[in-house]
């Protein structure tokens, strides 16, 4: 049912991966959002705290005791069923497992051994070997012996525990993750309760967001004026901007070439009238100043030689250039004011207006057929509506609430159960580790009491009785060390076999993922299944699904569509086809049919207004004879100069009437020069300016009129005859961009299918839970922690127990005791003594109070 679910979730889309883009590239790109995604609460990563330096040092040391590789063939083998075939396989395991198998041995071995060497060890002190004899002979190194006793014991102890406390840290560690462990299943059901509920509103918005494309399509198709024509407009715009520009030109020539010609007429025209008066005007100074220089006073000897040359000079007084005999424009400008009669701009402008409104003619033209497109894109968001409506998603998606529900109860009526077991676990790890503290206790209560009721100047027979139960204590210690000893060693035996395996060949694996390509061997599982997990999922073992790449698509929270390859179980192209409805639309769109005979750019009338410019005669305008007069001057001679001169000479003559009258003469020809010359000089310059602006323009306006004809019925043609082929072209262009939104729309749904709907993430979150998280890091990290502390301490039992025997004859009261260092270097004291040099205390009168109270009491 949950195969179901996943497929039925992920149906609307299944047909991205099948629809291959019938055109590229989309032009625009459509803003889809984002798929509601929510945030699953489960963290896989667990961090130990300070006991994960413990696991980490067990790490090591199963690393030292299993260093070699993974043995996937050997695995393979037994989930096959093909294991022990050959006899190699047998080594191989051997191999496999000889650090193992060694370190079993000697524990098993410490198993049998310590209990026999404590029995023998019992017997043998009962009959007073072994040390159980109470006799102690006098060593010169006694002190020291019994110091490096001690040490050793101390030390030892000190190791067990530490290896008690990490024992003891593992087994709370264990309990406090079981019971925190609840919080991390109820937080994986959580997320897969989100799963389920989130992907039917992620599948709702997947479809929703077909809206968006087509209303992207429906706003494209009511500006198709705009859109379409535009297009179109731009790709004659090349040909006919320029054409009409030139038109324009050639108007605006026209216009200035009659301004020119206007300004030639009316300046030749002052000219004439200009050069009589200054003319005359010339002739009057020059009769009144020779009538002046023809007084008595220049003949005066002082007056004579300036007389004769101002009277040499007047003939300088005279005009220079002649206009009357210039031809005149008239003609000219009446051929151009006829052309002007016609407005030319006003015909260029309607070429501009008829090509402008391209965009409003294709959109009158294809009313009929935009409508019909419209209804087909709502036909096709009706069809993935009502197709949606048709998966049973709900139902699916209430089975497996429903599920997920008795699941989830199952778990928490259980878990109580789990904490109960967990807590008998618990305190029987406690009493293991009690055992330990039980003998640690003996000990240190046994060097406690030794050593601070020990009395160096005591003899062995006369210790207090501090000493002597500091050395019962110790004995103790070496009796309950036989007795649990090995049983915490079958424990650490069972816990080393059973926890270093399960973390070499499962957790190790699992984390390398070596384990997922052991499971996807083909035929490991089941002999007829290529694919195990495809034959399950997909009834199709021959799909190359794998537990690998599932889990690592799940880890990176891929869809599980494309996680699962759910695309191999169902395909609804039949259902849910958009190359379907793009090929309808594409045809829609190709019917479309522009019509741009009507847009004429420049009529006849224009034309021949341009020709008949042409042949205006301007070029016949003599422009040589025009300026040859415009670069004369206007009189021969300055009249500034002249009058400056003259004045100038007058102020050389004797002061008197001729000097006045000169003067009177200067002062009149400069202004003759102020009022007449100076007009005159600025109608040559605008005569000028407008002759040399014909001259330059005349010779070109034949070849000018001639190329923008040229260029009007050039453009006016690649619209007659090449429109039906641009606007082809622009259709094609026009339809691809409206196709590519369908495109887009298909190619997020396919991305948001693969990345966000129904993102499997849960699914990889609770194999981690379970596996790496509670099997390797709560249950088998512990575990191997515990065996690692508790193995530490069964080892270190037997060093202690050998100086716990040798110190305790340093404490406790002994019976009898050797007086000198060295018994066999006085034989005659040795015999003197009596029973083979041991000192009797009755003999020589040595109190011992034990004796003598026990005496007293019979």
């Amino acid at each position: 049912m949950a195969v179901e679910l996943l497929l039925l979730l992920l149906l609307c889309g299944s047909t991205v991966s099948e629809v291959q883009p019938l055109h590229k590239p989309p032009p625009g790109t459509l803003d889809f959002g984002f798929v509601p995604v929510k945030t699953y609460d489960t963290n896989t990563y667990h961090e130990p705290g300070p006991i994960g330096i413990l696991f980490r040092l067990v790490h090591a040391f199963l690393y030292l005791v299993q260093p070699n590789s993974f043995p996937q063939d050997l695995i393979k083998k037994l989930a096959q069923q093909t294991f022990g075939n050959v006899q190699d396989d047998y080594q191989k395991a051997i191999y496999y497992e000889i650090g193992f198998i060694v370190s079993a041995a000697l524990g098993l071995l410490f198993v049998l051994l310590l209990p026999l060497v404590g029995l023998c060890f019992c017997m043998c002190r009962c009959c007073d070997n072994c040390g159980g004899e109470m006799h102690q002979r006098h060593k010169k190194n006694a002190d020291c012996r019994r110091g490096c006793f001690a040490t050793f014991l101390f030390v030892a102890s000190l190791i067990i525990s530490i290896g008690v406390l990490c024992a003891y840290a593992a087994n709370q560690h264990l309990t406090s993750q079981v019971r925190g462990a609840k919080n991390l299943v109820h937080s994986n059901f959580k997320d897969l309760r989100i799963f389920l509920n989130d992907t039917p509103g992620q599948i709702d918005y997947l479809v929703s967001q077909y809206n968006t494309t087509k209303n992207k399509a429906l706003s494209d198709l009511n500006n198709v004026g705009p859109l379409l024509g535009s297009r179109v407009q731009e790709r004659f715009a090349k040909e006919v901007r320029p054409a009409l520009d030139a038109a324009l030109m050639m108007a605006g020539a026209i216009r200035e070439t009659k301004e020119a010609l206007e300004n030639v007429s009316v300046s030749v025209e002052v000219l004439q009238e200009g050069t009589e008066r200054l003319h005359a005007n010339l002739t009057n100074v020059k009769i009144h100043l020779s009538n002046t220089l023809s007084d008595s006073a220049c003949s005066a000897a002082q007056a004579a030689s300036t007389c004769n040359v101002i009277r040499n000079s007047l003939d300088q007084l005279n005009i220079n250039a002649n206009f009357s005999g210039l031809p005149g424009v008239s003609t000219q400008l009446a051929k151009v004011n006829d052309v002007l009669k016609i407005d030319l701009s006003s015909l260029v402008q309607k070429g501009y207006a008829a090509f402008n409104d391209t965009p409003d003619l294709v959109l009158n033209q294809t009313r009929n057929i935009l409508s019909d497109i419209k209804n087909l894109l709502d036909l096709i968001g009706s069809n993935i509506t009502s197709f949606t409506k048709m998966l049973p998603v709900q139902k699916v998606l209430a089975d497996l609430t429903i599920y997920l529900t008795q699941s989830e109860a199952y778990v928490q009526d259980y878990f109580p159960v789990v904490e109960q077991y967990d807590f008998y676990r618990w305190l029987g790890c406690l009493i293991l580790c009690c055992m330990v503290i039980l003998i640690l206790v003996f000990y240190c209560l046994g060097l406690l009491c030794g050593t601070c009721g020990y009395d160096k100047h005591a003899s062995p027979t006369t210790r207090g009785c501090i000493s002597n139960t500091g050395g019962n204590f110790l004995m103790a210690g070496v009796g309950f060390s036989f007795l649990f000893s090995w049983v915490l060693m079958i424990i650490v035996v069972i816990t080393f076999v059973t926890g270093g395996n399960v973390e070499k060949l499962v957790c190790e694996p699992y984390e390398d993922r070596t384990l997922f390509k052991v499971l996807d061997t083909p035929y490991l599982l089941n002999q007829h299944w290529r694919s195990y997990l495809s034959a399950i999922v997909l009834k199709n073992p021959d799909i190359n699904l794998t537990f690998e790449k599932v889990y690592s698509d799940c880890k990176e929270n891929k869809g599980i569509y494309t996680t699962l390859h759910l695309e191999n179980l169902f395909n609804i192209n039949e259902f849910l086809n958009i190359s379907m409805y793009t090929e309808d639309v594409s045809l829609k769109i190709e019917h479309i049919n522009v019509n741009l005979s009507n847009i004429v750019l420049l009529d006849e009338i224009g034309k021949r207004n341009l020709l008949d410019f042409s042949s205006s005669g301007i070029d016949g305008i003599n422009f040589a004879a025009y300026l040859t007069e415009i670069n004369k001057s206007v009189t021969k001679v300055d009249l500034l100069s002249f009058a400056n001169d003259l004045e100038a000479r007058a102020d050389q003559l004797p002061k008197g009437a001729l000097e006045n009258a000169l003067k009177g003469h200067a002062n009149s020809i400069r202004m003759i020069h102020n009022q007449q010359v100076v007009p005159l000089e600025q109608a040559m310059s605008t005569l000028n300016q407008s002759i040399r602006l014909l001259q330059r323009t005349s010779s070109e306006f034949m070849i000018k009129v001639k190329n923008v004809i040229s260029a009007v019925d050039a453009a006016q043609l690649l619209i007659s005859n090449d429109a039906s082929l641009v606007i082809i072209q622009e259709t094609k262009k026009y339809m691809d961009m409206i196709i590519g939104y369908f495109e887009q729309y298909v190619e997020w749904v396919k991305e948001s299918i693969t990345m966000e709907v129904a993102a499997c993430k849960p699914i990889a979150n609770v194999i981690d839970t379970a596996v790496d998280i509670f099997l390797c890091s709560y249950v088998i990290d512990s575990v191997n922690t515990f065996w690692f502390g508790l193995g530490g301490c069964s080892i270190f039992l037997i060093p202690a127990v050998i100086c716990a025997v040798k110190l305790s004859k340093y404490y406790r009261r002994m019976d009898t005791e050797d007086v000198y260092d060295d018994v066999e270097t006085i034989p005659m004291k040795n015999m003197e003594n009596g029973n083979n040099g041991y000192h009797k205390e009755h003999l020589y009168g040595i109190h011992n109070p034990v004796m003598t109270s026990s005496v007293e009491q019979w």
